[in-house]
């Protein structure tokens, strides 16, 4: 997963290079997606969309288009899958965010979103792509979260190390204590 989310900034990295030595607009955008159950049975899947310009120039005429989720799937809980703005400036940065939420179980592998937008020294309309996002496991087993779980860590990173030091310690106390039954023998052997 490092691998690849690095492999996909090297890349937006090298592209947005090569968009600032022109005077354009060149918006990157990245799509990220979170997993929630409201109750058992229905999952929420919450779809954030960030866009940037990285470019010189304003971008006119954004449209931002999500359509990679089945109606017969998802069903819209808030926002809308789609938006327009009217222009992205260089440097600036828009988000866009709704909710689905589901009731059929199984994987899903969604595709990036579609970005158009208007340059003014062109007459056609540029596109652009979201980052894709990972498989997602919709309604899957998932293991029960665990209380303790930082508490087993502390026990497996330190647990040897604690119970050296108190060896040693009950070591050293019983070493350095004296002896009461011994100070009793000697009083009676006088």
């Amino acid at each position: 997963m490092a691998r690849s989310l690095a492999l996909v900034a090297l890349l937006l990295l090298g592209l947005a290079a090569a968009a600032s030595a022109s005077d354009a607009p060149f918006v990157v955008a990245h799509k990220k997606v979170s997993l929630s159950r409201p109750k058992p049975g229905v999952e929420r899947v919450a779809v954030s969309l960030d866009l940037y310009n990285q470019g010189s120039a304003t971008a006119y005429d954004v449209t931002i288009n999500d359509d990679s989720w089945p109606a017969d799937a998802f069903e819209l809980i808030t926002g809308e899958k789609s938006k327009t703005l009217e222009r992205l400036d260089p440097g600036s940065t828009v988000s866009h965010t709704f909710v689905l939420e589901t009731k059929t179980q199984g994987r899903f592998q969604g595709s990036p979103a579609v970005i158009k937008y208007r340059v003014p020294t062109k007459t056609a309309l540029q596109e652009a792509y979201s980052t894709p996002i990972f498989p997602l496991d919709i309604l899957a087993e998932r293991p029960p979260e665990k209380k303790f779980e930082w508490a087993k860590r502390l026990v497996v990173k330190y647990g040897s190390l604690v119970s050296v030091v108190s060896f040693v310690g009950v070591f050293i106390y019983l070493v350095a204590s004296p002896s009461k039954s011994g100070s009793k023998a000697s009083k009676k052997r006088r």
